[in-house]
Order: C-alpha cells, then structure tokens, then sequence
C-alpha cells in the first residue's frame, strides 16, 4: 500500500535524521537539502540509498539532482510507489 506524504515525509525526516542528526521536526517539505539542512552530496547519496530501500522505490542517479527540497524527494517517492 502505498504511503502518505505525511508518512515519507516522516520517514525521510529519520533517515535524515540518522545520516546527519538534524532533528526530524527541523526536517519539512519547503526546506532545501543543501541551503536549509546543509546536507553534502556524501550525505544525500546515502540519504537516497537508504530512501530506496525504506520505501521501495528507485531513485536514479539522474534525479538526485531536480531533489531540492524535502518535498521534492516526497513527491518523487509518492510516485514512484504508484
């Protein structure tokens, strides 16, 4: 079944959590990975690995790049899952 955006909001907000320690209520939909959370491309690769594996779905190399913001990544991974 498919999840929520509240639900990979959540999820992605504890895998960012893990990676980098910013705590996941810092972690919200309008945020940019890199001017907001000032997350590092090392960081993101493991970020999207782990993504791929919590929610099932495939993040190519390819649009790691258009994943700005937080809600990006949601909204991709939203898809992805249909």
């Amino acid at each position: 079944m498919a999840l929520s955006k509240d639900e990979i909001l959540s999820g992605l907000a504890e895998l960012i959590n893990e990676e980098t320690g910013i705590a996941p209520e810092s972690v919200q939909a309008e945020k940019s990975f890199t001017d907001d959370l000032d997350i590092d491309s090392i960081s993101m690769m493991t970020i999207v690995v782990n993504a791929e594996e919590k929610f099932d779905v495939k993040i190519p190399d390819g649009e790691v790049a258009n994943l700005k913001t937080v809600g990006d990544a949601v909204d991709f991974i939203e898809k992805a899952q249909a």
